[in-house]
């Protein structure tokens, strides 16, 4: 595993180690096809999402595949397809071993990408789809991941609130006579390393009845290209340590001139070369290429500011 190391930023030397089978990919789905081969060669990477619940077909044997839940359906009471898009995949011999929640469901404002869902909707859903596909095929479940904001903490306590109201009432039906079940806590995080610790630590602390926590989204957005390559360097060293970090995936995987967490943090250049974050992340030698932005890129990333200093704001509290 290598790490960045740079004199003016970190007076650790290079570390090399085991590849990590933490380490997976946020494929974000662009104009540039032609990237997607770059996850794929010479990568250390084990495993990838794609807020979606059908793989991606470059990746087809070459990573697994975790389907998302990315909002609820139209009719939460009714509607099957994400219970029966899985279950198919399962049938056709692909190995689903975990699934993933609501994306941001705490995400209401319409620039974060949030699903923008009810704690009590996603209640519903997830007796409704989720713990069948555990119950029926061993699958792992990942709770919704909220966004690294006060509120999406308090999104996730409500869920858990509005799943023991559900038990409550419960007609002693099997997928119904418990509070949601759930197998590790996936976790957001835009800031810096100390805000991402203290963020994972109050995760880890709240809920000690879950053994592992998944860091599904995490970038310093924003941030210089010293700044970003210093959280990186820590951040993924910390993360493979740690002993209840099941998995991760660093939130990069685009152009520099499209990101909207900010040029730096992205793995790619804006011509579609591997970054110096990039080729760490890969566990390759480092490339020195220096990634580039453009307006629109500067742009989109206004819409994370907001959630940015919010979550700041919480991890000093």
């Amino acid at each position: 595993m290598r790490y960045i190391t740079q004199a003016l930023i970190l007076a650790a030397p290079l570390v090399e180690a085991a590849a990590s089978s933490k380490r997976g990919l946020v494929y974000v789905s662009s104009k540039t096809p032609q990237d997607d081969s770059i996850w794929t060669t010479d990568s250390d990477l084990t495993w990838y999402y794609n807020y979606g619940s059908v793989p991606t077909s470059d990746f087809n044997g070459k990573l697994e595949f975790v389907p998302m839940l990315w909002g609820a359906p139209e009719d939460p009471e009714n509607d099957m397809s994400f219970y029966n898009t899985v279950k198919n995949l399962v049938s056709e011999g692909n190995n689903i071993s975990y699934v993933l929640g609501f994306n941001e469901p705490d995400g209401c404002d319409g620039s974060s990408g949030g699903s923008c869902v009810t704690a009590a909707t996603a209640a519903q859903v997830w007796k409704k789809q989720m713990e069948p596909l555990k119950r029926d095929f061993g699958i792992k479940l990942g709770a919704p991941a909220v966004t690294g904001a006060p509120n999406g903490f308090v999104w996730l306590q409500n869920f858990f609130s509005e799943c023991a109201i559900l038990a409550a009432s419960s007609d002693n039906n099997a997928t119904n006579t418990t509070s949601c079940e759930v197998d590790f806590i996936p976790a957001h995080w835009y800031g810096d390393f100390g805000g991402l610790a203290s963020h994972l630590g109050q995760v880890r602390s709240t809920y000690l009845n879950i053994s592992s926590i998944w860091v599904t989204e995490f970038a310093c957005a924003g941030c210089t290209l010293e700044a970003s390559q210093s959280f990186a360097n820590t951040t993924f060293e910390y993360l493979d340590r740690i002993d209840y970090m099941g998995r991760y995936s660093y939130f990069g995987s685009f152009r520099s001139s499209v990101s909207n967490v900010g040029p730096n943090a992205a793995m790619l250049t804006e011509k579609g070369k591997l970054t110096d974050i990039g080729a760490v992340y890969l566990n390759q030698a480092m490339t020195g290429n220096i990634p580039k932005g453009s307006a629109s890129s500067v742009a989109k990333f206004a819409g994370w500011s907001g959630i940015v200093a919010a979550a700041v704001f919480w991890s000093i509290l």
